[in-house]
């Protein structure tokens, strides 16, 4: 199955998202590696690192789906492995399917003897967010005329609290997806038996990302 990973970072409805901790650097990485998971590491610019270039040939064929029969380059000259300092580390985003991927500029060394200590050698500890939820959606999330089922401890964990003095209790959520992109969903309290639902705003979300059920989507604050 083709999954799409559609990512937000939820904030209150009139909040601008903050510098520093929440700069855009430090917002995107994070979120980045909230999506790729937890068993995902990246080096250190500047770390040193093997090249396999056999096994990146092999890959690629394997990413663009070639047939068995399909001629995959060989070269014979390189070396198996290939020490190289890292040169620089970029975080994407497909636009089209919100996937998530890392471009590495590598550069060669040339001899072992170049190699001299490096502070912080070895993968950059990962920056994971503490508050977040990740919900594979059913058919009904995905329904034109439906809405978004919010698990009700995510719910209490993650948006602004209700006031459930109102009937029914709801309040306007505002969100930014990984293209810096905003989305506005209604947030409501409510059904036999209650529970938290995104509903004014939400089909229009799904439409535009193209969900299925069986995506899922990740809300982080």
């Amino acid at each position: 199955m083709d999954t799409k990973q559609s990512l937000e970072e939820l904030m209150p409805p009139t909040q601008m998202v903050r510098k520093g901790k929440w700069g855009k650097e430090d917002l995107n990485s994070e979120l980045w590696h909230a999506c790729a998971g937890p068993l995902v590491s990246l080096p250190q610019v500047a770390g040193l690192v093997y090249y396999f270039p056999q096994g990146h040939s092999e890959q690629v064929a394997v990413s663009t789906k070639r047939t068995g029969t399909s001629y995959i380059p060989s070269y014979p000259n390189l070396p198996s492995q290939i020490m190289c300092w890292v040169h620089n580390v970029k975080l994407h985003t497909d636009k089209e399917t919100d996937e998530i991927y890392a471009q590495i500029t590598l550069q060669p060394v040339n001899t072992e003897k170049d190699v001299f200590p490096t502070p912080g050698f070895g993968p950059k500890p990962s920056k994971h967010p503490s508050e977040f939820f990740c919900k594979t959606l059913t058919a009904s999330d995905t329904s034109t005329h439906g809405g978004f089922s919010v698990p009700r401890r995510a719910a209490e964990k993650l948006f602004p609290r209700l006031d459930y003095t109102m009937q029914p209790p709801s309040q306007e959520l505002v969100v930014r997806d990984l293209h810096d992109n905003t989305w506005t969903f209604r947030h409501i309290y409510r059904g036999q038996p209650k529970r938290h639902l995104l509903t004014t705003g939400w089909s229009l979300f799904v439409g535009a990302k193209r969900l299925r059920a069986g995506d899922f989507v990740l809300f982080i604050r």
